[in-house]
Formats: structure tokens, C-alpha cells, sequence
């Protein structure tokens, strides 16, 4: 289990993971969902983290479990109601990051109407990369994400598709929480989900951010 990821020459203690739903219209219409008005936003919690490099599990629970690849931002400050036209302040660095979703976990709790916490909250479900320090020079609104599943590329996009954008986002959250310190926001995932399976080889890569591999195993019960 981790709490601390580092970012260039520093080391921040990660302390929530908040995750954008829908932040891709090609995905919201591969999901069968409309595009939102406002940000979605679910929470992870820090237990779920795995850095790259590690295996994630494949829980008994869980029949189809599917990976979304996604640019994070780590923050260096929080607070609350941040402006928009101050929001890029608040940010440390960015991460190449996994949403790992237990897809089936997750269509039983919306059909029950039920939390779907479960299924986004299993531990190694938040795998991350290294991060780089944020920088002037470095757009992230105009980066290549692509995924590759066993060699096979999966994912393939631009981080300039995102609906609402990195302020937006700090924005919106932080008119719901108070944004921390080593705060995690992943902005959200372009189509081209795709189920994973024990002994599987995932990597990601976003230029100028990294790259995230990661194996797949079963969790034993």
C-alpha cells in the first residue's frame, strides 16, 4: 500500500482521489450515457493506489473488470471555491493513471440504485505513475493518451477531447470539498475501455507525463 508518489526531486503524501465521470464524449456514448452538464465526480479511496510496475487483482467478486486510462493532476495547495483563472496554481505535477472499474459490480449497484463505490474502490483499482512537475511549457489539455492492452493499442486520443477542463475541474470540486495538499484529480477516460484478465500486460503513455505498466493477476480468496 502507498501513500506517497513523487514528483520530480519532491514527495507528496497523496491524500484523496477524486475521479471524473464522463469527462470524454466518445465514452459517454460508448457507455450508452448522455455527455453531463457540470462535472461528475466519484471518490477512490487511497488504499486503491498501486504504483506502476505492480499487479493489479482481479477480484473473485467481479466477472468483467475493465481498465480507463486517464491523465491525472496531483495538487501542491488546496483550499475551497477556487477560481477557475487560479486553478493551474494549485497544481504540483500530472501522473498517468488507471481507473479500474468492476464493470458488472458497477451496472448491478446502478440497476439496484445503489452506491457503486465497490466497484471502483478495490485495492491496486488506482494504479499511478511517477509524476512530473507541472510547467509552463506543458500544456495538458494538448497531450496524446494511448493504451496498449498485450501490445495491442486499446486507447487512443488526445487529452484535448476532455468536455471540461483542468480548472473547470478544481473549480467544480471545490465547491464541493476543500481540496487538499497531494490531492489527486483524474480528469476522466476517452472511449476505448477495455475488459482485462489475469496475466494481461497493460501500459500507458502519455508523452511529456510517462508511462504506466502494470501486469494483471487473480486476487486469491
Amino acid at each position: 500500500m502507498i501513500r506517497d508518489l513523487a514528483i520530480g526531486h519532491r514527495t507528496v503524501r497523496i491524500s484523496k482521489i477524486l475521479c471524473v465521470a464522463r469527462n470524454y464524449a466518445d465514452h459517454a456514448k460508448e457507455m450508452g450515457t448522455p455527455v453531463p452538464n457540470q462535472p461528475i465526480f466519484f471518490l477512490k479511496p487511497t488504499t486503491a493506489l498501486l504504483l506502476g510496475g505492480g499487479t493489479i487483482l482481479i477480484p473473485p467478486e467481479s466477472m468483467r473488470v475493465e481498465v480507463e486510462t486517464e491523465l491525472a493532476v496531483i495538487l501542491n495547495e488546496g483550499g475551497r471555491d477556487i477560481s477557475s483563472a487560479s486553478a493551474m496554481d494549485h497544481v504540483a505535477g500530472y501522473s498517468v493513471f488507471f481507473d479500474i472499474t468492476a464493470r458488472d459490480l458497477q451496472a448491478k449497484a446502478r440497476e439496484e440504485g445503489s452506491p457503486w463505490t465497490a466497484a471502483k474502490g478495490f485495492d491496486t483499482f488506482a494504479p499511478v505513475s511517477e509524476a512530473v512537475a507541472a510547467d509552463p511549457d506543458l500544456d495538458p489539455h494538448r497531450l496524446p493518451i494511448r493504451l496498449r492492452v498485450n501490445g495491442a493499442v486499446r486507447q487512443d486520443s488526445n487529452t484535448n477531447q476532455m468536455v471540461f477542463r483542468i480548472p473547470q475541474l478544481i473549480e467544480a470540486a471545490s465547491r464541493i470539498m476543500t481540496l487538499e495538499v497531494g490531492d489527486v484529480i483524474a480528469t476522466g477516460t476517452p472511449a476505448g475501455v477495455w475488459p482485462i484478465r489475469p496475466g494481461d500486460v497493460l501500459e500507458a503513455e502519455i508523452p511529456r507525463v510517462g508511462t504506466l505498466r502494470c501486469t494483471v493477476a487473480a486476487r486469491n480468496r
